[in-house]
């Protein structure tokens, strides 16, 4: 009799590689379900920067307040503006731009900034960029404390048909479309985790990348309309052969990003080639995050 061994032994379910789109998906994904962890941090970095501060995170409400009151009274002389529109055009712009702001500078240091943790809590990398963002939500949460004070002062200004400055397009004014400003903020949020991935997995590896993209931000910030309006462009053009001049505006990522925003909460006319082009770099910053994501996410901790 010949004896033969039946014993079977489960099979092994097939390794996964670590360059994979499923893996990199379920880093997004589990970095999700982690939440309450990144959602306790963020609020815990708050917390500890203005530890000890008689006033604590009011801080970050006076400085945007003071910033956008003077920038936009200077301005309005300048440009001859009205002052009861263009104060509050100035202070939204400036409450999404240092949203935006935000979201890249640290998102350009946010795995170097967490090397301690990347290398022992085992977590998904994705948890720290949502941390990250979930702070500058706090801050921009802080800082609609200044929108609330302006809309109060100059709600007869907004609240009717308006324009910034003489010649330029007239705004409706306030209405339900105010409500678009949620949605508006939400595709601003989900974009900033795509760029602080791609960001900070990429600066994670060239440390040369977090002093270029903070000199060139403070270009963009000057070519994008917020402590100018973007009707200046369609007045001086007066549809002659200088229509190129508009482009310095709709060229600009940054500012259709801010407008989603900025015009439901100030009672413009929606615009809705701003929320094609959003869409847009939605589709293609997280297709492009995921890609990078598949083949550098291992390699993280090793970088930091």
């Amino acid at each position: 009799m010949q004896a033969t061994s039946t014993l079977e032994h489960p099979e092994a379910p097939p390794a996964i590689s670590s360059r994979s789109f499923k893996r990199a998906f379920a880093d997004v994904r589990e970095a999700w379900d982690h939440r309450e962890l990144w959602g306790h941090l963020g609020w815990q970095d708050i917390k500890q920067r203005y530890r000890r501060s008689v006033i604590g995170p009011l801080w970050i409400t006076i400085s945007m307040g003071t910033t956008a009151l003077a920038l936009g009274l200077l301005y309005s002389v300048l440009f001859d503006t009205n002052v009861p529109t263009f104060l509050p055009y100035v202070t939204v712009g400036f409450i999404v731009w240092n949203f935006i702001l935000g979201c890249i500078t640290e998102g350009t240091d946010v795995f170097i900034a967490n090397e301690g943790l990347i290398k022992h809590l085992p977590a998904p990398i994705t948890v720290h960029v949502m941390r990250m963002v979930w702070r500058q939500v706090l801050f921009l949460l802080h800082n609609l404390a200044v929108y609330a004070i302006v809309l109060a002062i100059f709600f007869p200004a907004l609240s009717q048909q308006y324009t910034i400055s003489d010649g330029g397009p007239v705004h409706p004014g306030l209405s339900w479309t105010i409500v678009l400003a949620i949605p508006g903020f939400v595709l601003l949020a989900v974009n900033a985790v795509w760029v602080a991935l791609a960001f900070g997995v990429i600066s994670t590896r060239f440390r040369d990348i977090p002093p270029v993209v903070t000199s060139f931000i403070n270009l963009v910030f000057f070519m994008t309309p917020i402590v100018w309006d973007a009707g200046v462009l369609q007045k001086v053009t007066g549809g002659g052969s200088n229509d190129w001049r508009i482009l310095i505006a709709e060229l600009n990522p940054v500012y259709h990003f801010v407008e989603i925003v900025r015009a439901p909460l100030l009672g413009h006319a929606v615009d809705w080639h701003h929320w094609v082009v959003v869409g847009g770099f939605t589709v293609i910053g997280w297709a492009l995050a995921m890609v990078i994501l598949r083949n550098y996410r291992a390699r993280v901790s090793y970088w930091v």
